[in-house]
């Protein structure tokens, strides 16, 4: 009878290497130097530092006027332009207090020789006209007779209406086409020769919780006459 197998003996276990000695120092905690925190510190300070006055600047270039962006202009506009320049206000405009409605009248010579002016001309009211009740009005419509007056206001001594820089002239000749071009070369049958604008300015009517009274009648300022020639009519398309 053959003889039996020894019973299996359990292997012995397989001894775990030293993790230590394999991983070495991997456990161990990684520490900064101190120059190296010195140098972090000082780059985290320095970037929060123009963060802020990045910020700073903008939002001062950007706010209304005030004590500070007054007081520090040369160095907010130093560090926003042109690189960092807004279009647009922090804070909406204060709203229009004023209606200002521009009209002109021409002088023409009868057949006897004798001067003869229109009536005023409401040049405004036409631009109004043309955009109630538009879906679509025309930017012509809407700013260029508008942008043309303040222009020619922001050239001109109010009182002498004399030019103050060197826009006064070509702020003249611009209203002056603009007028020309919407009143034509005539006035019923008689050539024109003169040009005058006046503005109506009229007080906007608060709310009446406010208390605001109503403005009685409007405010003019009448320019002086300009003489209209051939040259004004130009490339106009007014024949």
């Amino acid at each position: 009878m053959a003889d039996e197998p020894d019973e299996a003996t359990p292997l012995d276990p397989i001894p775990e290497a030293d993790s230590t000695e394999e991983t070495g120092e991997v456990g161990q905690e990684r520490r900064w130097s101190l120059p190296s925190l010195l140098v972090l510190c000082l780059a985290t300070a320095t970037v929060a530092v123009a963060a802020v006055y990045h910020l700073g600047t903008v939002f001062l270039s950007i706010a209304p006027s005030n004590p500070v962006s007054q007081h520090h202009a040369a160095a907010i506009n130093a560090h926003v332009l042109p690189e960092f320049e807004q279009n647009w206000q922090l804070f909406a405009p204060n709203p229009l207090q004023q209606n200002v409605a521009v009209q002109a009248r021409v002088e023409t010579i009868d057949s006897d020789g004798h001067r003869v002016d229109s009536p005023w001309i409401g040049l405004t009211a036409q631009d109004i006209a043309a955009i109630r009740g538009n879906p679509f009005p025309s930017h012509v419509n809407q700013n260029q007779l508008r942008r043309a007056w303040d222009y020619y206001t922001a050239w001109h001594d109010q009182q002498t209406e004399k030019s103050t820089g060197f826009g006064g002239p070509l702020s003249e000749e611009y209203l002056k086409r603009i007028g020309l071009q919407r009143i034509g070369r005539s006035w019923q049958g008689q050539k024109i020769i003169q040009i005058q604008f006046r503005s109506a300015t009229t007080d906007v009517t608060g709310p009446s919780w406010t208390g605001a009274p109503a403005t009685a009648s409007p405010s003019y300022r009448q320019l002086p006459w300009w003489p209209a020639t051939d040259d004004d009519y130009r490339g106009l398309g007014v024949f």
